[in-house]
């Protein structure tokens, strides 16, 4: 019997993460689907869904969950309806969750009042916020772990669960960054309209627990970027409460300076990285995929907290003129040893692996709460 396996994907971020994994399901014989929502399905954000139907031999099902203003709650209520349905009708034998977003929890909750069985993405992981609650909520609703270092998968247990459900593979998207992207720097240019040689990454995106502030803080930020003289490739926020704000600053941004991008396609991202000066603002791209990179990276803000403690990461507070004027002035075109906190870049062959142990699809459903020592 082939074993069907349903990855939920709502961000082009996640996807970012998950698509390695799925390519390896799908090429160890696994019956792959993709449901497709959340920010994927928006226009203003790229219309990402496109990037998903590109993935050859899967299927993909699409979901409307949200109209622009949506808040959280009403976003993971129709979520919930949605998934519910699409679940009643095919029945996968896994769900893969990732991360902290709504979507992943809406899921994350029918898969546990259903008993479906469900496997979460880089759970018990810190970074303050409501992102962090919403982390810690899917891994107690899944059935399965797949984290990203022995500190996550410490967490995950300290949260009651067994040892025996807990794999550590490191990120995924790891994966990509480690091999070559299949482009080249000039081909990105082109693709995407950068004029600059020299050039940092910025991708500040709201905080939902700071979401009146959010637009003052993006000021306070870019207008140190302006004053540097420097040139960046700016990606756009994601959809939070705040983004408003930020993209309001975005729009006054001179664009001989910023080239200003809703999304990029992942391998074209690894590259702008491979390739980029610094990176600046508060996606885990910076604590994660850039120390990795030996790239070095400014966390701006508490949306990271404690997430790493990397060499290469410097933080600052978005209203702190001087720390990020020294970061720019001291790190810009610096590189540094990788750091491997997150991994080696193999996380779909361990994945695979795992699935493919027979006890893997006989564990227990009934979950109990294991007191760690």
């Amino acid at each position: 019997m082939t074993r069907s396996i349903l990855f939920v994907t709502g961000t082009r971020a996640d996807f970012g993460k998950l698509e390695p994994l799925a390519v390896a399901a799908r090429d160890a014989g696994f019956d792959v689907s993709f449901f497709v929502t959340g920010m994927h399905m928006l226009e203003e954000y790229g219309m990402t869904k496109i990037e998903v139907q590109r993935v050859a031999g899967v299927k993909v099902h699409e979901f409307l969950n949200q109209r622009p203003g949506d808040p959280q709650d009403m976003i993971l209520a129709k979520t919930v309806i949605g998934f519910s349905d699409f679940c009643m009708e095919h029945k996968p034998d896994l769900v893969v969750i990732h991360g902290d977003r709504v979507e992943a929890l809406a899921c994350g909750l029918v898969c546990a009042t259903n008993y479906y069985r469900s496997a979460h993405i880089e759970g018990g992981e810190v970074s303050g916020t409501i992102d962090e609650i919403f982390r810690h909520c899917n891994s107690k609703l899944s059935t399965y772990h797949f984290v990203s270092s022995a500190d996550a998968a410490r967490r995950v247990m300290a949260l009651g669960e067994p040892e025996s459900a807990i794999h550590v593979i490191g990120s995924p998207e790891l994966d990509f960054h480690s091999r070559p992207s299949g482009v080249s720097i000039d081909q990105v240019r082109s693709r995407y309209d950068i004029p600059f040689d020299d050039y940092g990454i910025v991708v500040f995106h709201p905080v939902t627990s700071e979401a009146d502030s959010m637009g003052a803080q993006a000021r306070a930020l870019y207008d140190r970027l302006i004053a540097s003289g420097r040139q960046f490739v700016l990606i756009a926020p994601n959809n939070d409460p705040g983004s408003d704000g930020i993209r309001a600053v975005i729009d006054t941004l001179p664009r001989d300076r910023f080239r200003v991008l809703p999304s990029m396609r992942f391998a074209y991202f690894s590259e702008l990285m491979k390739n980029a000066s610094v990176m600046i603002g508060n996606s885990s791209a910076g604590v994660r995929e850039a120390p990795y990179l030996g790239l070095p990276s400014l966390d701006v803000g508490t949306r990271q907290t404690n997430r790493s403690s990397a060499e290469s990461i410097s933080h600052v507070a978005a209203q702190d003129a001087a720390g990020i004027d020294r970061f720019l002035s001291d790190h810009w075109g610096k590189r540094f040893d990788r750091d491997a906190a997150f991994g080696e870049g193999c996380a779909a062959d361990r994945f695979v692996e795992i699935l493919r142990q027979d006890g893997f699809w006989t564990a227990d459903m009934q979950k109990a709460f294991v007191e760690s020592v």
